[in-house]
């Protein structure tokens, strides 16, 4: 990744206060001695590159507002989860970061959706595809569920929490997440993006137009332009 790839685009305020959160942590950790907590700080700051890792690697470009929707999962998960120790502080957190997460999925499986009919939204079935992507979500969720369970087995951590509630509490959540990030796919199908969750989504296809371009269409004659001549 070079530098250019985060000079030359602006960031949003949820990224920029993330930024500035880590480094203010890492900073008191150096004067308090908290070599732990500056550790911490510097791994989820390299985590919150990795957006733009993939923006170098893929050649494609992901709307502001997603990655730092990214970046403050990555903060608020790891972070301060870990340091602040919100999840015990705050019983709504694990709540939150879950539904959160989930909506991004949905959106992301949306997208993924999009890239097969080429982004032709309007010949895209809104209920197939949003269907697609509430399943996507759900999926992923159940598949993390799965590593807390091994990583609670085979190593003796305590991921799940109060088991069977925690898992199933962490399941409905991602499932409501998921409705409404597959609302937004479906609302972006049938209406087009002119705000929030749709808007984003709107975003992605139209800075990203060598995703979506039919190159086979474009090389083709339209049928419109073809003037049939009969023979004298």
């Amino acid at each position: 990744m070079t530098n250019g790839t985060l000079k030359n685009r602006s960031h949003s305020v949820f990224t920029w206060v993330s930024w500035a959160l880590l480094a203010a942590s890492a900073i008191a950790g150096v004067f308090t001695g908290s070599w732990d907590q500056v550790f911490l700080a510097a791994v989820v700051f390299g985590l919150t590159l990795l957006p733009f890792v993939f923006e170098s690697w893929t050649d494609l470009r992901l709307p502001k507002s997603f990655i730092g929707a990214v970046v403050f999962f990555l903060v608020g998960t790891i972070f301060l989860g870990e340091i602040g120790d919100f999840y015990e502080r705050f019983w709504w957190w694990d709540a939150v970061m879950h539904t959160g997460s989930a909506i991004a999925f949905a959106m992301i499986g949306t997208v993924i959706m999009l890239i097969f009919v080429r982004g032709d939204r309007l010949s895209a079935p809104p209920l197939l595809l949003a269907t697609m992507a509430f399943s996507f979500a759900v999926s992923i969720g159940a598949i993390w569920e799965i590593f807390e369970f091994g990583m609670d087995v085979m190593f003796g951590l305590n991921m799940q929490k109060s088991g069977l509630i925690d898992t199933m509490g962490d399941l409905i959540v991602d499932a409501i997440g998921a409705l409404i990030g597959a609302g937004a796919g479906y609302w972006y199908l049938k209406r087009g993006g002119s705000k929030f969750l749709p808007l984003t989504i709107e975003k992605f296809v139209a800075e990203n137009p060598q995703v979506f371009e039919d190159k086979d269409a474009a090389k083709s004659p339209r049928r419109d332009t073809i003037v049939e001549t009969a023979p004298h």
